[in-house]
């Protein structure tokens, strides 16, 4: 069984709650990992970024960039994997991901 996990439409994307989403570090260097690799499952993400971070912690990282639209969580059988939704991003604020992921 596949399921996507609900997140905001591309229209429903707000600005503020985007960059204070981006705003954390650890959330920051997700984000970054998703766009070099595309997607990647839970575990890989805990592994690539989670050092010093409890499952917890990566969990609610996790959760915030979904629900401000940043990410895509799809889950099969019993795991989750998460990409970047850039085209989505790009879409309704042009040149915002890139802008940040350079600075």
């Amino acid at each position: 069984m596949i399921d996507d996990i609900a997140q905001p439409d591309t229209e429903e994307l707000d600005l503020p709650r985007l960059l204070a989403a981006l705003s954390d570090p650890g959330r920051l260097a997700m984000v970054r990992t998703l766009d070099d690799s595309g997607e990647e499952s839970c575990a890989r993400i805990l592994e690539e970024v989670g050092r010093g971070y409890s499952k917890s912690t990566m969990s609610h990282h996790l959760k915030v960039l979904r629900e401000a639209g940043l990410t895509r969580t799809r889950v099969e059988g019993s795991r989750r994997y998460v990409s970047l939704r850039r085209g989505d991003l790009d879409a309704r604020f042009p040149g915002l991901l890139d802008a940040v992921l350079e600075a």
